[in-house]
């Protein structure tokens, strides 16, 4: 213990000068040390770095090593120090002080066994409390000798275990410490396409995908930086309980985001019915939005045409004019605001002719009197008509996707009537929006596309305006010169302009965009990632699987979900039909098989539940069990059963089972959250629930992904069979049920009395 400790001891010593290193760096490079764009630029990016770096040690500064190999004789016999990020020395060698958990020296700590010692002769864990060890555990895996295997704890991982019992905090942990080898193989997975990693609950599913994305940024650092990773969760209260997780491995720059939030400007909020998002997210709304689109691109009535009042007369924009101007736009094929200047041109250029028709003819039957100068001369007056533009404007009307869906969703179109019904409704702010219009609004993004070509105009003019600037002051240089020659053999002075050119100077001038990765993508809708991770992934829509898939055009990666655990109307649930349309089959599969999370007496009874509805399931095995059976509290044997007598059993025993360490949750229909909010304490009803208290009030399908020490379920007849399995997986210790109304026949003989 004492060796250790003193290894901590100089391992954090060179932390420290690191930080402080760090920090003086940052420091200094807020120091303004010229007025250029140069010296401006040198210095955000230095501030960038060591901020970067800052950050990772500050993030890192618990727990920073938690294990170490010794290598066999035979194999070298030297010694390793695993931890979260590597550290090294300040010798001219930067010798290794600590290893990174992902370096492949680390692998063996995850992998070795005494069958396969891989070369390793002991493996320890270090247990620390900040800086201080406090306990070692040894295994002994090669004992030197060929016909002895080595020694493991017989009585299991006493590192993972205690891990697994202890209190639960409300936020994610990092598994580092404890990866077990199937977890380790996928984290470390080769395959750079679309993995898919199923597994039921307690299987660590999301803590793998976390550690996989800490790996890959890892390994692929600068592809990965440049493009970033994203992190798809199913709501905020999930993405905020697991944003610690790779902070403590020393990545910082990861965004992470709900489906609601994938659309730059936007923080879907609202909710839908089951409804509604089912049919928002179906694949048909796919037609249905791009012929709303097709409508918005309108012909004036036949016979009715649209007169534009010009000085020379008015002018007549009819069917005709309309429909070959149109026609020729849709040939295009561009999307409907970047095909509207194509439009626009033949409509202005039909006018214009039907303008010189009217001046220049010749009343004889002669030639038209006008020149080309003088077309050109009355098109632009026509082009700089404000009546023609609001004609045009009229008929194909330039569309932002906020507008464009609100107006749809106003008065669905292409839609049957009872799908109209389920979806219309009025947006009238950006409150309004909920996690299903997202995709709406980014397909309609994309059969609109964005015209820039005023802003790219404006960009390039003051581009010009810079490089004429620079010039002049160029110019300005040449003229200044003085040569003064002793001889003529005096070799020639360079000035400024004998080095760079206008364009150069003007490019130094330019406003640089020093933001993240992750801040640049989270603004910009088309940024292409480098990597994608979804959990929950099996509950998502057709139409948010064409949105996340425009967002990684490399289809790399990593989706994490539970086909048994699919209860949202809109979801896919099967793999095949997710990825079909995208990768065909050219995409792995990979299953984790053992529950770490849940006792083998809580996962016996979830497991009865979902054989209610999937027969052939077979429940992935637990490493756990604590003795407790699963308890039920029937408020209806001696009572009416009412609301009212079920929210008091539920705060009652609530009350007396909420930890002084640890979190229970009361997951119940949310129709009766707000009476609970008001007997349990400390809980409020509506909005994200806070994990980190010690009492939460959940529905299933916020509680999916959580873990919590204790659970109370609350009237589970009135979940479906997936919300139901999710609710009775979430508990590590205890789990309790209470009803009022009528139990789940799955449900019936498989708990214990509560007296």
């Amino acid at each position: 213990m004492q060796k250790e400790q003193e290894f901590i001891d100089r391992l954090y010593a060179r932390v420290d000068v690191l930080r402080g290193d760090a920090a003086e760096s940052v420091t200094d490079a807020l120091i303004p040390v010229g007025t250029g764009q140069q010296a401006r630029l040198e210095r955000d990016l230095l501030v960038v770095e060591r901020s970067g770096l800052l950050a990772a040690l500050n993030a890192v500064d618990g727990s920073l090593c938690f294990g170490r190999i010794d290598l066999t004789e035979k194999a070298g016999g030297a010694v390793h120090h695993i931890g979260r990020i590597g550290i090294r020395a300040d010798d001219t060698a930067h010798t290794p002080i600590l290893i990174d958990w992902r370096a492949p020296v680390a692998r063996p700590f995850y992998l070795a066994t005494g069958h396969t010692p891989m070369d390793i002769r002991r493996r320890r864990h270090l247990t620390t409390e900040g800086r201080t060890v406090t306990a070692l555990h040894d295994e002994i895996l090669d004992l030197g000798d060929e016909e002895r295997t080595g020694f493991e704890d017989p009585t299991g991982d006493a590192v993972l275990l205690a891990a697994l019992n202890s209190a639960r905090t409300g936020r994610m942990g990092d598994i580092v410490q404890t990866i077990q080898a199937e977890q380790d193989r996928i984290i470390r997975h080769s395959h750079r396409g679309v993995l898919v990693v199923e597994g039921g609950p307690g299987t660590g599913k999301t803590a793998v995908a976390l550690h996989r994305a800490a790996f890959l940024l890892y390994e692929q650092r600068e592809l990965l930086a440049k493009r970033a990773v994203l992190i798809v969760g199913p709501n905020p209260a999930f993405l905020g309980y697991i944003g610690e997780v790779l902070p403590a491995l020393g990545e910082t720059g990861v965004l992470l985001a709900s489906l609601g939030e994938l659309f730059p400007g936007v923080h879907a909020t609202a909710e839908d019915t089951p409804h509604a998002a089912a049919v928002k997210g179906a694949e048909t709304m796919v037609d249905a939005l791009a012929l709303a689109v097709r409508d918005r691109q309108q012909l004036p009535e036949p016979g009715a045409p649209l007169v534009i009042p010009h000085d020379d007369g008015d002018l007549i924009l009819d069917w005709e004019i309309a429909y070959e101007a149109r026609q020729g736009a849709r040939d295009t094929l561009l999307p409907h605001n970047l095909a509207r200047p194509h439009f626009a041109f033949r409509i202005i250029d039909a006018l214009t002719a039907q303008l010189a028709e009217r001046i220049g003819a010749d009343p004889y039957g002669g030639p038209n009197f006008l020149g080309p100068d003088d077309l050109a001369l009355l098109g632009k007056g026509v082009a700089a008509s404000h009546e023609v533009h609001a004609a045009i404007e009229e008929l194909w009307p330039q569309l932002t996707p906020e507008a464009f869906v609100a107006d749809f969703l106003a008065e669905p179109v292409h839609l049957d009537d009872e799908d109209a019904k389920a979806v219309r409704r009025e947006v009238t702010g950006p409150g309004d929006w909920t996690p299903a219009d997202v995709p709406l609004l980014d397909e309609a993004a994309e059969l609109l596309g964005v015209d820039d070509a005023a802003e790219r105009a404006a960009a390039e003019a003051a581009r010009q305006e810079r490089i004429a600037y620079a010039q002049g002051v160029l110019d300005l240089s040449r003229g200044s010169e003085t040569y003064e020659f002793e001889d003529e053999d005096e070799s020639e002075v360079l000035a400024a302009h004998d080095i760079v050119d206008a364009d150069r100077v003007a490019d130094w001038y330019e406003e640089e965009d020093h933001r993240s990765a992750a801040e640049r993508a989270a603004a910009d809708r088309t940024w292409a990632f480098g990597h994608i991770i979804v959990d929950e992934a099996q509950e998502l829509s057709p139409m948010a699987w064409r949105l996340l898939m425009r967002r990684s055009p490399t289809r790399s990666m990593t989706l994490v979900g539970d086909p048994a655990q699919t209860a949202e109307e809109a979801g896919v649930g099967s793999w095949e039909k997710i990825l079909a349309p995208y990768v065909e089959d050219r995409w792995e599969h990979t299953r984790l098989g053992v529950n770490y999370r849940t006792p083998s007496e809580i996962m016996d009874v979830a497991a009865v539940v979902l054989r209610d509805g999937h027969p052939g399931f077979e429940p992935p095995s637990s490493v756990r069990s604590t003795g407790v059976r699963p308890w039920v509290r029937d408020v209806s044997d001696g009572s009416d059963g009412s609301d009212g007598d079920v929210v008091g059993a539920v705060a009652e025993e609530a009350v007396a089972a909420t930890p002084e360490e640890g979190r229970l949750a009361v997951i119940a229909p949310r129709r009766l959250h707000g009476a609970l909010a008001a007997r349990l304490p400390g809980v409020v009803a509506g909005g994200e629930p806070d994990l980190t208290k010690h009492l939460v009030l959940l529905d299933p399908r916020q509680a999916k992904g959580l873990e919590f020490d204790r659970v109370i379920v609350v009237e589970p007849g009135e979940f479906g069979v997936s919300d139901l399995y999710v609710a009775l997986t979430r508990a590590t210790q205890t789990l309790g049920v209470v009803h009022g109304g009528e139990l789940p026949d799955s449900l019936q003989g498989v708990l214990v009395t509560q007296a």
